[in-house]
């Protein structure tokens, strides 16, 4: 019998059973804290056979506390939160759940894209406190929306829009231009989508910064910006200066750095509540996506634990 360790939260809040399925393959599930304190994990770690990992750091002291260990299922698609390098030279492996929560993030996509284009959850505020005047909006069906990074989520915010009748530009160096046209959008250069996009979304991997002074500079007066990707993507404190001048016109995420840690982003600031949205990271928490994910990271926990190749293994040993 081997022991699992979850420190996702939505793990098994959907309809399908994976308790059950871990217990049927004769393995114990016990649950830890979600941001992975050394100190609440330091007694279960050396217990651990498998871990299924939320998006809480996974360090090298982790690791030196869980000998036992043979693989990290990641609970979603990023692993930059693994110490995979160090997880390699202990002959770990790291598994992630590619495309499970892809539609979900993608429909939360668009969904953030109207409500920033539209006011709504300004709109809903002012009328609780009795003001029922009207701000204009702008329709998406009437904008151009750029996607940056045009993987399974971009791509499937391309094919909502399509039903919305949007002028879609993508840009992925990963994805050739043929691919980009096949799925819906015209292939771009990110300063194009900066120059000429009334709404971008951000669907890149961490690591980077894609928002930044320089770029913002270049974008139309009032244009929209969604991120439901990674919150380094975007410069806050540049950001909340644009949207106070009126250069951005608003901003829809499901991320912020420090997320439930911290917060003391600039943009949540009170004086532009009006103009930001921000959800708690929960563009992926559909019934339909946690089960996809919770299948998928037990899957490659059990196949590791038989002695089996992981089915969705970011590294093998």
């Amino acid at each position: 019998m081997a022991v699992i360790l979850v420190t996702s939260r939505s793990f098994g809040d959907g309809d399908l059973d994976v308790h059950a399925r871990a217990a049927e393959a004769g393995h114990t599930i016990v649950r830890g804290p979600a941001h992975h304190p050394l100190d609440d994990l330091a007694e279960v770690l050396p217990t651990v056979d498998a871990w299924i990992a939320g998006t809480g750091p996974v360090t090298t002291e982790h690791l030196d506390l869980a000998p036992r260990l043979v693989v990290i299922a990641r609970y979603g698609v990023g692993v930059e939160a693994v110490d995979v390098a160090a997880a390699t030279e202990r002959g770990i492996v790291v598994s992630n759940t590619p495309g499970a929560n892809a539609e979900a993030v993608a429909d939360h996509t668009v969904g953030l894209a109207l409500a920033a284009l539209r006011s709504t959850v300004d709109g809903d505020r002012r009328v609780r406190s009795g003001d029922w005047t009207v701000r204009r909006g702008r329709e998406l069906g009437a904008s151009t929306v750029g996607i940056v990074g045009f993987g399974r989520i971009g791509r499937g915010v391309a094919r909502r829009l399509q039903g919305f009748g949007s002028d879609v530009l993508a840009t992925d160096p990963f994805v050739p231009a043929e691919d980009v046209r096949r799925a819906g959008a015209e292939p771009a250069t990110l300063d194009e989508i900066f120059a000429k996009a009334d709404v971008i979304t951000l669907h890149a991997p961490g690591g980077q910064v894609i928002v930044d002074e320089e770029r913002i500079a270049r974008l139309r007066r009032g244009a929209v910006i969604v991120n439901c990707a990674r919150p380094d993507l975007v410069d806050e404190p540049a950001l909340a200066a644009a949207l106070a001048d009126g250069r951005v016109g608003a901003y829809a995420a499901d991320v912020l750095t420090g997320d439930t840690a911290g917060h003391d982003s600039p943009l949540l600031d009170a004086a532009l509540a009006d103009r930001v949205v921000i959800t708690p990271h929960l563009a992926a928490q559909t019934t339909q996506a946690v089960d996809n994910m919770g299948a998928m990271a037990l899957e490659n926990a059990l196949a590791v634990l038989a002695g089996e190749p992981a089915p969705y293994a970011v590294t093998s040993t």
